[in-house]
């Protein structure tokens, strides 16, 4: 009878195609074999648990500090600029840059870290739930995506009444006026300062994330970002960067909601924000920005031209700008009071880095387009750029696959079902695995909600941030 059985399965299985073959009774579905736990170094590690702990770290060096100024008052006159802006001139009630504004930047980074892990795993996680989201990989995009809509939104509405309130609103040329610019608002200063945090912070956040496919044009974007932020800070170019940061902000609002729509099903909303994506980005990035390269070129000579400035009244104290360029990029973090130069160096080096972020832009728009193309052929718009949404079903060691094969044509061609057969066994084939039990396989199945998942071995996770050794390395 058994020879009966395994002679009618093997005949059923070399009759149809191979992708509809399936297992008979007495076989069993390939096991995802789970690999050992191998040796890791000291700061792989280190790494996985600064990956795995990211909320509770943060929060644990926030308390640090606090308890440090509180507790050492010796130390508060250099744990204070932690906590405050610095810089503060009674005289003219504006703020002025330096090097102690590094520490603000620092703890920016901190609280922003310590943010994001905690609403996406207490508020934007359930939100995506009760938005009807529940497949693990898009209820963690839902939540990273909605993030960065509370982010830009507030960022670009404050960067934006900065710009609408200063004298270089609708008069590019009034950007380079005025050299160096040393004096700002208060809120000014904590704004560009939170945004330099949040791009800092970006840099670990995209090597935290599961890798989408354009991963080093980002992680080349953020990093030329960070260099121009810091250069214009040092370099009292802030109002040039105030109107940088409100064009790629503009962009950067409206993409997350055009994915937010999508999670949530809502496809004709998802393509009309896609057409308002695609327009604010031809606008913001390739119609604007150029004109902000262009000011860069042609008005600079003409409103501060080559020389050295005298960093506290502007005055202008020699008419050779010499050659060097990162103690001048550099000023406001090194020199203070003593003269700022500019030369050809400095004005080419500053074009270049906005000009390299044109390139990358220009990149990623082919990109957008090719999305837009799907749109007209009306299959939806969808990003190019991302990695799989659809989650892959885990299969768990000791599980057996159901003996039902379905298929299912575009023809609507009546479904084939295959019953399973028969077959008599011995005791002695007989085998028994533990089930795992319901705690164990949620402790398994869980994952930090703000965009890592953590293996067992943590293998996965550390050739994704780059701690791992190859094997057979030194």
């Amino acid at each position: 009878m058994a020879s009966v059985a395994t002679s009618i399965a093997s005949a059923d299985a070399q009759s149809f195609p191979q992708h509809l073959k399936m297992p008979t009774c007495n076989s069993r579905a390939p096991l995802k074999k789970r690999s050992k736990r191998k040796h890791e170094s000291l700061s792989s590690s280190l790494c996985a648990t600064l990956v795995e702990h990211q909320l509770g770290l943060s929060i644990n060096v926030l308390m640090l500090l606090v308890m440090t100024h509180i507790c050492f008052p010796s130390l508060r006159s250099s744990t204070i600029h932690y906590f405050t802006l610095s810089y503060y001139d009674a005289q003219t009630g504006l703020y002025n840059p330096g090097c102690q504004d590094l520490k603000f930047v620092s703890l920016c980074i901190i609280v922003f870290t310590a943010l994001r892990a905690a609403a996406m795993d207490y508020v934007l996680v359930p939100m995506a739930r009760k938005c009807g989201i529940h497949k693990k990989k898009a209820t963690i995009r839902f939540a990273e995506q909605t993030w960065l809509v509370l982010y830009y939104a507030t960022f670009w509405i404050l960067g934006t009444y900065l710009v609408y309130e200063s004298p270089y609103f609708n008069n590019l040329p009034a950007m380079w006026s005025d050299f160096p610019t040393r004096s700002m608002t208060g809120l000014f200063k904590l704004y560009y300062l939170a945004q330099f945090g949040f791009w800092l912070q970006q840099i670990l956040v995209i090597n935290i994330e599961e890798r989408r496919k354009d991963h080093w044009q980002m992680f080349t974007h953020h990093i030329i970002t960070c260099l121009l932020l810091i250069g214009s800070y040092g370099y009292y170019q802030t109002k040039v960067g105030n109107v940088i940061l409100c064009l790629m902000d503009v962009v950067d609002l409206v993409f997350p909601i055009a994915k937010l729509l999508k999670y949530m099903g809502l496809q004709t909303a998802c393509d009309i924000a896609f057409g308002v994506f695609m327009l604010s980005w031809f606008v913001a990035r390739h119609v604007f920005y150029l004109a902000v390269c262009w000011s860069l070129y042609a008005d600079v000579p003409v409103e501060m031209p080559y020389g050295c400035y005298n960093a506290v009244t502007g005055d202008k104290t020699s008419e050779d700008g010499g050659s060097d360029v990162l103690s001048n990029v550099l000023h406001a973090y090194t020199s203070g009071s003593a003269d700022v130069c500019f030369n050809k160096k400095i004005h080419y080096g500053f074009l270049g880095l906005l000009l390299a972020l044109q390139v990358i832009t220009i990149i990623w728009f082919g990109m957008i387009c090719r999305v837009a193309y799907r749109v007209i052929l009306g299959k939806g718009a969808d990003d190019t750029r991302s990695d799989d949404e659809e989650e892959e079903e885990e299969e768990e060691e000791g599980e057996e696959d159901t003996l039902e094969t379905v298929r299912d044509f575009s023809t609507k061609e009546p479904e084939l079902r295959l019953a399973p057969q028969e077959e008599e066994v011995g005791v002695e084939s007989l085998r028994f695995t533990r089930r795992p039990s319901p705690a164990a396989k949620r402790t398994a199945e869980k994952s930090r909600a703000s965009g890592i998942s953590i293996p067992g071995n943590h293998k996965e996770l550390l050739g994704r941030i780059g701690c791992d050794k190859p094997a057979g390395g030194s």
